[in-house]
């Protein structure tokens, strides 16, 4: 009998001790995994967040309906893009002047956009904002004041996002006297402009 409990007893010590080993060495291999894994999302987020653009100028042309006189008009239009709130809002301030047959246009935008992201080279994007209208018709002068809501699809063809083309359907509502309203699309070129990096201080 006391045979057996020798050769027992040493026997479920050790075993205890392999446990206990096991047990140690499996925390530390999740702990392990954790901070890789938590390194590598810090990494993927810092190279999107340097992919982000410091801005993006819209180059493009902008035909248009105006609903009240049926008249066509037609201008180039220059647009720049920041993003204050990534992936929640992007600001876009624009010009654009409108030439008709009797009249010249210029309007000057503001717009809130909410951006979607549709895959790495499509982006969408709803806007809403005043714009400020300057008109010349006749020989006279007049300024008002609008809205203007926006359907924004932009397309990269590298996912680097540094060239791209838009189109830019919208409608807009003039408060002025005649509470003129207006269809039209913009489209052209994007060009990015990249963030500056900073040299690192040399000690």
């Amino acid at each position: 009998m006391k045979r057996r409990e020798c050769a027992v007893f040493p026997f479920a010590s050790q075993n205890h001790n392999v446990r206990d080993w096991i047990r140690a060495h499996r925390v530390n291999a999740t702990e392990s995994v954790l901070i890789v894994s938590f390194l590598c999302s810090g990494s993927t987020f810092a190279q999107s967040v340097d992919r982000e653009p410091a801005a993006v100028v819209e180059l493009g042309g902008a035909p248009g309906w105006n609903l009240k006189d049926r008249g066509w008009s037609f201008g180039p239009t220059v647009a720049v893009e920041v993003t204050p709130i990534e992936n929640w809002l992007e600001l876009e301030t624009g010009v654009t002047p409108a030439f008709g047959h009797h009249s010249t246009e210029w309007a000057t935008d503001l717009l809130f956009k909410k951006p979607w992201t549709l895959s790495e080279k499509m982006e969408f994007m709803f806007g809403v904002g005043p714009e400020w209208v300057h008109t010349r018709e006749y020989s006279m002068t007049t300024n008002s004041v609008g809205g203007e809501v926006v359907l924004d699809f932009m397309f990269w063809p590298s996912a680097k996002h540094r060239l791209g083309w838009y189109l830019e359907p919208g409608y807009e509502y003039n408060f002025g006297r005649g509470h003129e309203r207006s269809i039209g699309i913009s489209g052209g070129l994007l060009i990015a402009i990249p963030k500056l990096r900073r040299k690192p201080n040399k000690a």
